[in-house]
């Protein structure tokens, strides 16, 4: 794992310099992948990383343990609270559909949370254009999988290094790079609202999901939950479909 650490470190380098960039910013959340992501960006570029912190609704835990990420790694890092503008995008929304009778309730706390990813992917750009930067992901293979992602949102990046890795090994690699460990162990959660934890909403666990794919036996009921949310998924991981050239 420490030689592959190495290797992600020499490949973000070589991403950066090869679009002509100064360095790498990533939005950090307090949880295992960002964390990770953290540690990874710092350590090849000590002077030219950055990491953000955008409040949305929040829990206040979720910000301690984000500075606590800084703390550990000493990348330089901004707090950008994004809650006012969250609450004046998605309130006119909500206003004008209201307004012709047609706002749907019972989908609108997944599009307040979809909402929040996506401000934070605009702000995350906002503030790469300003130094130069490359926006890198977090996303593991166990989420890329699934789809456990918004679309446009986390999803919404240039460069994704833990994507052929599970939970697992980004837990064994973020204790390697001194992530600290009630980072390492807290329960993975998108943080959208109070209460949720990825794997109550997936219907399974990363436990099954790393188990998957990396073919090992797993129980029929969790095969078939990890096979749909790929299926469901399929146009998160494609560019916007384009039709054939008439």
């Amino acid at each position: 794992m420490q030689e592959k650490i190495d290797k992600l470190v020499q490949w973000l380098r070589e991403q950066v310099a090869s679009a002509g960039l100064n360095g790498a910013v990533v939005g950090i959340s307090g949880g295992i992948d960002s964390a990770v992501v953290t540690h990874l960006i710092k350590r090849a570029f000590p002077d030219r990383s950055l990491g953000l912190i955008m409040p949305c609704k929040s829990h206040p835990k979720d910000m301690e343990d984000a500075l606590k990420v800084v703390e550990s790694c000493g990348i330089q890092h901004l707090v950008i609270d994004l809650t006012e503008a969250h609450k004046a995008l998605f309130g006119a929304v909500e206003a004008e559909l209201k307004a012709i009778g047609e706002w749907n309730e019972e989908k609108a706390r997944l599009g307040d949370a979809n909402t929040r990813a996506r401000l934070r992917m605009t702000t995350l750009y906002a503030v790469a254009n300003n130094y130069g930067y490359l926006v890198v992901g977090t996303d593991n293979a166990a989420e890329w999988h699934t789809g456990y992602f918004t679309k446009y949102g986390d999803g919404g990046v240039d460069l994704v290094p833990l994507i052929h890795f599970t939970k697992g090994e980004v837990r064994e690699m973020g204790r390697l790079l001194g992530v600290p460990e009630e980072i390492i162990t807290k329960a993975p959660s998108a943080g959208l609202w109070e209460g949720q934890t990825d794997e109550s909403e997936m219907g399974t666990t990363y436990e099954m999901i790393d188990k998957y794919l990396k073919g090992e036996d797993i129980p029929e009921r969790d095969r078939k939950i990890i096979e749909q949310l790929h299926e469901r998924s399929h146009h998160k991981r494609r560019l916007a479909v384009a039709p054939p050239k008439f």
